[in-house]
């Protein structure tokens, strides 16, 4: 602050130099910068009649307001060299200030002892300020033992302890200091209860929570919305989405957080359509979202069959002026991505002014998943460019998934050497890469230097690839191992049953087939979906219950014969194949042809068809869907657990590796 300017704060003190200039104190300290010199600040004190207590706990809260502990302290010293006797008011603010300080301790323990002599260490704001700065300073175990020590104990200073074990990490024992506080018959107010609430989802307990909330209950404050939202929050991270709703249909009142705490719980359960469902009443009820529930509710809609939603609350957000910071457009680039709009995806990534490690991983993982792994891996190089984006081990992994998609084997062996730590997800791609490019001498030997064998992921891996290669001696030895490894998976007696069909060891078919009767496994069925007029029509394996499937299987039928009078060669082999129903169904009946030709008949001409399947597409559908695609001339989206499929004049974006 120059001369001038403090010349002008000073006169200002001056002209209001009168006995009832107190009450304007506070609002002339405010405006001084932190810069200025402090000896100026006490010379206007000087220059103030009225210069008592209550004066100088005004400069003492517009110090710590600025967040400036070190003038908190000097002011104190002040005030104790002027004669001014410290208050009940005073004390707290001092030791708030204590516990940011340099030598904060020491000069702590020099306040509690101002406090002992003063006849205030008894009062309830003064000891609340005593506990918070021994639990920083010294930990919550000395924070209890003072409080053991106080005679008066009061909702505040029984939360503040328990408050200050939750920040140890120590939730169990704030979950019992609230067991004694109940015991000890203190009031139960709302904060109390929130911290409670918030230990037991830390511990991630139910049966704990659940005893609070019946204490929430019988003290009548189950309804206050603090408690409620803590209640919601804490069932949906026990996994209880059942008593998080019964909580939120009993709140007489529901804010922005209560809607985005169920939301987020229907979407972290997989109930993507209640919480959409839930998202439209919060808008009828006149509540506004914000950026967190709008972050909250996008992943319900990165979903194929929910792309329309998810295009409407994109449009919302824009239309209301909704902060798009970089969390909301990461969600919103990730619902494009994930509901199979690449494109989309690309221009809104494209437009952020600002981006994180998320927005890149989740757009390089884009291109990848879409078959368009060679430009994840260039945007991945630009990634490393961007010194202000850190590159974690989830972007390592999208790049090395880029890599397996355009099959790029150095490249992805040099990321992989560039990874501080590698997990086993990354040692699983380093196995896909290789085994996608036909490398299984090397990719075997991979697992072997890094012990790899026992691993399900990384067999998986390898797998793909022999399917891919049709690598029978290796898939079978693989095959084995997953069956020794996961003895109740019927999939992996589904694959071996399949192989042993393709090299006509019935007896051995027969056999496997016995086992999965015996050990009362349930292969799983396939099934496929696709979106039409906001409803979701849904196809089993050789499904004849949709109401149009006669015009369905005509249309297949029609489709069939044309592929058969252009020459083109089906895949009928389902050696590797891990789904048992569609070896025995006929190839028209499998669910993503029959939800394909369900949005051929249903949609417009040159309109694009989006089929999500819950299995991996059979190499018989993958082959029929290309050919489809350039005799309709339309794009067909085919997304499966591997990727997007996008069928397009003949071809498909995974170039038939996948």
């Amino acid at each position: 602050m120059d001369v001038l300017s403090s010349t002008q704060s000073r006169s200002i003190f001056l002209k209001q130099k009168s006995t009832n200039a107190v009450p304007k104190i506070q609002s002339c300290v405010r405006v001084l910068p932190r810069s200025i010199d402090v000896s100026l600040t006490h010379q206007l004190f000087d220059e103030i009649p009225v210069s008592d207590t209550f004066a100088w706990n005004n400069l003492i809260q517009t110090h710590l307001t600025n967040g400036d502990p070190d003038r908190v302290v000097s002011t104190y010293q002040q005030m104790l060299l002027r004669g001014v006797r410290p208050d009940k008011h005073t004390l707290p603010r001092i030791l708030t200030a204590a516990c940011q300080t340099n030598n904060s301790f020491f000069f702590g323990k020099q306040v509690h002892g101002h406090a002992l002599k003063l006849g205030l260490s008894s009062d309830s704001y003064v000891i609340s300020a005593l506990l918070e700065l021994y639990g920083r300073l010294d930990g919550a175990d000395a924070a209890k033992l003072l409080f053991c020590k106080s005679a008066r104990r009061n909702s505040v200073s029984w939360t503040l302890i328990s408050r200050l074990y939750i920040m140890e990490d120590k939730p169990g024992l704030a979950v019992d200091m609230f067991k004694q506080m109940v015991k000890s018959k203190a009031e139960i107010d709302p904060l109390a209860l929130v911290t409670a609430i918030g230990a037991c989802g830390i511990l991630k307990s139910l049966p704990e929570g659940r005893n609070v909330h019946d204490i929430a209950r019988k003290s009548g404050l189950e309804g206050d919305v603090l408690v409620s939202n803590s209640l919601l929050k804490l069932y949906i991270d026990c996994g209880s989405i059942k008593d998080a709703r019964a909580v939120f249909d009993r709140m007489p009142s529901k804010d922005v957080i209560s809607w985005t705490e169920i939301f987020r719980g229907y979407v972290k359960n997989g109930g993507f359509n209640e919480g959409l469902k839930l998202f439209r009443q919060m808008s009828m009820e006149g509540i506004k979202p914000d950026s967190l529930a709008i972050s909250s509710i996008l992943p319900a809609c990165g979903r194929v069959a929910a792309h329309k939603q998810g295009k409407e609350i994109h449009a919302y957000l824009l239309r209301n002026g909704i902060d798009m910071n970089v969390t909301v457009q990461n969600a919103v680039l990730d619902m494009y991505v994930k509901s199979g709009f690449i494109d989309s995806a690309a221009k809104i990534f494209a437009g952020m002014k600002e981006r994180d490690s998320i927005s890149w991983t989740v757009m390089i993982l884009g291109y990848s998943l879409h078959g368009q792994g060679e430009l994840g891996v260039d945007l991945f190089c630009e990634m490393e460019k961007n010194s202000r984006v850190q590159i974690d081990q989830i972007a390592y992994a999208a790049v090395l998934h880029a890599c397996t998609t355009a099959r790029l084997v150095e490249q992805g062996q040099f990321y992989f050497n560039c990874i501080s730590s590698p997990k086993i997800r990354h040692h699983a791609l380093m196995v896909a890469l290789l085994s996608h490019a036909g490398l299984f001498h090397e990719a075997r030997v991979f697992m072997g230097q890094h012990k790899l064998e026992g691993y399900v992921e990384v067999l998986r891996a390898l797998l793909d690839g022999c399917r891919i290669h049709r690598n029978m001696p290796t898939a079978k030895r693989v095959i084995d191992q997953l069956c020794n490894l996961q003895t109740l998976n019927a999939d992996n007696y589904v694959l071996l049953s399949n192989w042993y069909t393709s090299s006509a060891k019935w007896e051995m078919v027969d056999k496997v087939r016995e086992t999965i009767g015996d050990m009362g496994l349930n292969p799983r069925k396939g099934y496929s979906w696709i979106e039409f007029r906001n409803k979701i029509h849904v196809f089993g394996t050789g499904d004849v219950s949709h109401p149009r499937s006669e015009k369905i299987y005509w249309e297949l039928q029609s489709l069939m014969k044309k592929i058969e009078e252009e020459g083109t060669m089906l895949n009928a082999d389902f050696s590797l194949h891990d789904v048992d129903e569609e070896r025995e169904c006929i190839p028209i009946g499998h669910s993503e042809l029959l939800a394909t030709s369900f949005g051929l008949i249903s949609t417009q001409a040159g309109a694009t068809i989006r089929v999500t399947k819950n299995l991996r597409i059979c190499g018989n559908c993958h082959n029929s869907a290309k050919a489809i695609s350039k005799i309709v001339e339309r794009e067909i989206i085919i997304k499966d657990p591997s990727c997007f499929h996008h069928f397009k004049d003949g071809f498909c974006s995974c170039a038939d590796f996948w």
